[in-house]
């Protein structure tokens, strides 16, 4: 399960909560590609649009199929189940992103707004 506070700190480090911003083909809040709408709309037999991207609530959708879909891939790879450090890997890498060593930083600057999430509920 995808935690709400995982899609948060996703949302601040792609795009600073910004619904409306793109950065190349990625869009809005999440910083969602054409491929992984497409990639959404196979796997779950839905009909997101690219202009869905704008759409907080269907951008966390979208995040939400995708990151749970690829989840299970991964378990069934590796028999484990996924953790906050695989589905963030995975979202900024891809669904064998949880591998790459491209994804590391990123991974840590999620880490670290986690910590700080954490901390502040403390």
């Amino acid at each position: 399960m995808i935690s709400k506070i995982l899609l948060l700190v996703l949302i601040f480090i792609e795009s600073s909560g910004n619904d409306k911003a793109v950065n190349g083909e990625a869009a809005g809040c999440l910083q969602i590609t054409p491929i992984l709408v497409k990639d959404v709309n196979r796997i779950a037999g839905t009909n997101f649009t690219l202009e869905d991207r704008f759409d907080r609530q269907k951008s966390i959708e979208m995040a939400q199929i995708y990151l749970t879909y690829y989840g299970k891939v991964y378990t069934k790879k590796t028999g484990k189940e996924p953790d906050n450090e695989v589905y963030a890997r995975m979202w900024n890498g891809g669904p064998n992103g949880w591998k790459k060593e491209s994804t590391r930083d990123f991974w840590l600057k999620v880490k670290a707004e986690l910590e700080k999430q954490q901390d502040e509920d403390d």
